[in-house]
């Protein structure tokens, strides 16, 4: 549905209004709707020939269009009836319906469980009757008549049921419906107009208000996605929902989508909009409309995963076997949970909507998504935009208009890994003989069991690759979609397939649909080991771009982007990449920024010397570009430049960084693979003199490793040695609760904290800023050598070696290296001494990617200068 509420008027196709519900609704989509839908089209001709033979007027598929006038609002509906017959001066509308149950049935069964059916008969006849280009004999009732003829799905026998006078009633109220959903969006509207909220600091810290006012004005003009980077602890959060609730407040969005891959992240959003919007919540600014006060509170809502909904003791979600779902949509208006929906006063954590939905009999899920379409602010995954599987609970939402809808994105870093698997698969000879098994047990049709079985049997004589050869991968293709096809052509009973069954089965058919939706996106075939097949998505940018463009705003947010350009290709939108720096010259480019303030004062002045290099520019170049983005003109044409950009930079200085960290480079050690093992003594030794020279006023360090292996191997040495310190290693695939646990114990009992880059540990936890004044990286961090990393290598070998291998390995190694020393200073007052223990952060290919405040250590070539370093207070 598109409405315009400035016009107050909505349009849609019939069948979209038919099925119109003001709460939960009934799914008849996915792979068991998947036959369904093939069967109906084979009847639909069916009875198509049928027709033609009987009647000498019959036209099909009609298109049937109209506007209707209700309440103050034109929604212009359109659709296709089925077949339209004439005989003499009479019309009949004819709709077919295959369903699943057995006919013929009683009249009264058939109007209860399919309401929308009648509904949309009733539509068409009511557009027919208000179309002026129609005569008036159309208006007379005996004029114009229609029916409903149902088609059982496994035999063809159908059952035809005539629309009544009292059906026409149904259209009118469906209007009704449809109209106040509307003025209700047009009060929300009118509502986040009057929002007044409080500001999410008592008061800024250096570089925070600058960064609030440029990202405010890149939003309100920029027709570009946004980049958004600042150190971890600036406050990002905050910064990012004034900017947007006031964008809201403004008009220019109608609903924000906040999504971040971390519970944590997702839990802090939605505590920071509550402080900001709770009752007491003072306008911003501080001229307040008359009855703001008056005004409902922002209406947010934190989504969850279906799993963590489930009051079932098995998640098992098939209607016919969870009957909290079952006939949902018509318990929804007695169950008494309307008032979630519409009131933003109402509990909405996890508990409360599984005891709700417990006592009301009513799945939990099925009250988060019917509460959606009114809730100003959408907080939950990166999947429920992203991933094919998960986002249609917020594109198929009612009134949803991604063109009107800012979309925010939290540690974006992670954006182009996380898509990338969602569009990967594994299948392997296991699973398959599983699959098998449980068709057999509910006595699946054969021909489906077969073509699992032949997949089965490929699988079970696919032998290791890194990459398939093309004869394995065509069979593979083959194999995939003949058992798609078969699967959703198959009637089965899913509520006798256990839940790992069912989303096996399910996830075939997912598979080759993806294959031929998104055919762009790069993918590996291999087998990671004998009887797996793996069909690895190796670069998303294309589907995330495409996801991006949808939306009316885009904010990206990051304390460790990396190089904007490259992360810019990585999520598709590859254009070059303006920079906005939130300072009193950001209506300069960053690097010319940066080259003034290098200089002395005078070359500030036009008349000083002119700034030396800039980039890749000669001195003449640069003196010439100096000259230009000094004059108004320029400026403006940069700014012009910057808002036609795919991706604009923004970035958050923080003054209270600068200094924060004393860095040093070991020179001494060589962390790569082939030859770490030769240092592994002297690592362990590097970390016991440290303890010693650090005494007892700086006891805790952490160790940062680029894996468990590593850190085992350390801890190894260190048991060879007597054991000299107390060290504690982070725990593996523990939970949030148990990571905290962890932390806080091991602060208090330990000397050195032996930690992972690129886990939990190292991204998320930020309790170590204050606590742990002494790191150690042990290496950057780069990814394991394997057949995936060598697919994105040959996917990038356009660019050269050198780019390919710093765009694969290097970026990240080094952005998970950036993001553990974040952790480390998080508040003014906060200091770190870090040491980088590999030669590699030397070599300007990895110290260029370190950020700013990394770069320019010490380097240490002899253990004497270590020592001094040591020693030296921070």
């Amino acid at each position: 549905m598109q409405f315009d509420l400035d016009q107050r008027s909505a349009s849609l196709s019939v069948g979209e209004f038919a099925d119109f519900v003001l709460g939960p609704r009934e799914l008849s989509g996915g792979a068991s709707g998947i036959w369904r839908a093939q069967l109906g089209s084979h009847w639909h001709r069916q009875l198509q020939g049928k027709t033609i033979q009987e009647e000498t007027c019959a036209t099909f598929e009609v298109v049937i269009q109209g506007r209707v006038f209700h309440k103050g609002w034109t929604l212009g509906l359109s659709g296709r009836i089925d077949q339209m017959i004439v005989r003499k001066e009479r019309r009949i509308l004819r709709e077919i319906k295959t369903v699943l149950r057995t006919l013929p049935s009683d009249e009264s069964e058939l109007r209860s469980e399919y309401p929308s059916y009648f509904l949309q008969l009733a539509s068409y006849a009511a557009l027919l009757r208000l179309d002026a280009a129609t005569a008036s004999p159309i208006a007379s009732p005996s004029a114009l008549s229609a029916e409903l003829m149902f088609v059982e799905a496994d035999s063809g026998l159908s059952q035809t049921v005539l629309l009544g006078f009292g059906d026409e009633s149904l259209f009118q109220a469906q209007l009704d419906r449809v109209t106040a959903f509307l003025k209700q969006r047009l009060q929300a509207r009118e509502r986040l107009r009057q929002l007044s909220f409080r500001p999410p600091f008592d008061r800024f810290r250096p570089g925070q208000e600058n960064a609030l006012e440029s990202l405010s004005a890149a939003l309100h003009s920029a027709h570009s996605a946004l980049l958004f980077e600042a150190p971890t602890g600036f406050g990002k959060t905050g910064i990012m929902l004034e900017a947007a609730l006031c964008q809201m407040r403004e008009g220019h969005f109608e609903r924000l989508i906040y999504l971040t891959s971390k519970a944590t992240g997702q839990i802090q959003v939605m505590s920071t909009i509550s402080a900001m919007c709770g009752e007491k919540a003072k306008c911003v600014p501080s001229e307040e409309p008359a009855d703001a006060q008056d005004a409902m509170p922002l209406s947010a809502w934190l989504v969850r995963p279906k799993s963590e909904h489930c009051i079932n003791p098995v998640f098992h979600c098939v209607r016919d076997v969870c009957a909290h779902i079952r006939d949902v949509a018509a318990r929804w208006e007695r169950s008494g949970l309307s008032f979630f929906t519409v009131d933003p006063k109402a509990p909405r954590d996890i508990a409360s909507l599984r005891a709700a939905g417990a006592e009301a009999g009513i799945c939990p899920y099925e009250i988060t998504r019917a509460a959606l379409p009114f809730a100003d602010v959408w907080i939950g995954d990166i999947n429920y935009v992203f991933s094919p599987s998960a986002r249609g609970l917020f594109v198929e939402q009612l009134g949803f208009l991604p063109g009107r809808t800012l979309l925010i994105v939290d540690e974006a870093h992670n954006l182009p890994a996380r898509v990338a698997d969602a569009y990967s698969h594994r299948f392997t000879r296991e699973e398959s003989l599983e699959l098998r098994d449980a068709l057999h047990g509910i006595r699946a049709p054969q021909t489906l069991v077969q073509e699992i079985e032949h997949l089965g049997h490929f699988l079970q004589h696919l032998a290791q690759h890194g990459a398939l050869p093309l004869d394995d991968e065509d069979d593979a293709r083959h194999l995939l979609e003949q058992a798609a096809l078969r699967i959703s052509t198959t009637p089965l009973d899913y509520a006798g397939l256990s839940a790992h069954a069912a989303e096996l089965l399910w996830s075939i058919p997912s598979i080759v649909d993806e294959l031929k939706s998104q055919p762009r996106l790069q993918r590996h075939w291999w087998s990671p080991r004998p009887g797996t097949l793996a069909v690895t998505c190796i670069d998303a940018a294309s589907a995330i771009a495409e996801s991006l463009r949808e939306f009316g705003g885009v904010l990206l947010s990051s304390a460790t982007f990396g190089p904007h350009d490259a992360f810019a290709e990585s999520i598709g939108l590859a254009d070059p990449v303006p920079e906005l720096s939130p300072t009193s010259l950001r209506d300069l480019p960053l690097q010319v920024k940066a080259a003034l303030e290098a200089e002395a004062p005078a070359a500030r002045s036009p008349s000083g010397p002119t700034p030396g290099k800039l980039g890749k520019l000669t001195k003449r170049e640069t003196k010439k570009l100096f000259a230009r983005v000094t004059s108004g003109a320029e400026l403006l044409r940069v700014e012009e430049v910057r808002s036609s950009a795919a991706v604009t930079g923004i970035f958050a200085g923080a003054p209270w960084r600068d200094g924060a960290y004393d860095v040093a480079v070991d020179l001494r050690v060589d962390t790569t693979f082939q030859h770490r093992g030769r240092f592994f003594a002297l690592t362990a030794a590097t970390l016991a003199d440290w303890h010693r020279i650090a005494g007892e006023s700086q006891r805790i360090c952490a160790a940062f490793f680029p894996s468990y292996a590593y850190a085992e191997s350390i801890l190894g040495e260190l048991e060879a040695r007597g054991r000299p310190l107390r060290v504690s290693m982070q725990p593996r695939r523990a939970d949030l609760a148990k990571q905290t646990e962890w932390v806080e114990t091991a602060l208090g009992n330990s000397d050195v904290l032996f930690l992972v880059l690129g886990s939990s540990f190292a991204e998320s936890i930020d309790v170590l800023g204050g606590r742990v004044t002494r790191a150690m990286v042990v290496g950057p961090a780069l990814p394991e050598v394997n057949p995936i990393q060598h697919a994105r290598m040959a996917a990038l070998a356009k660019l050269g070696r050198e780019a390919s291998f710093r765009r694969v390995y290097q970026i990240p190694g080094m952005q998970k290296a950036n993001q553990a020393l974040g952790r480390l200073v998080r508040a003014p007052g906060q200091k770190a001494k870090v040491l980088l223990h590999c030669r590699r952060f030397a070599d300007p290919g990895y110290r260029n990617l370190l950020s700013p405040e990394y770069q320019g250590g010490k380097e240490i070539a002899t253990d004497g200068e270590l020592m001094d370093w040591m020693a030296a207070i921070l």
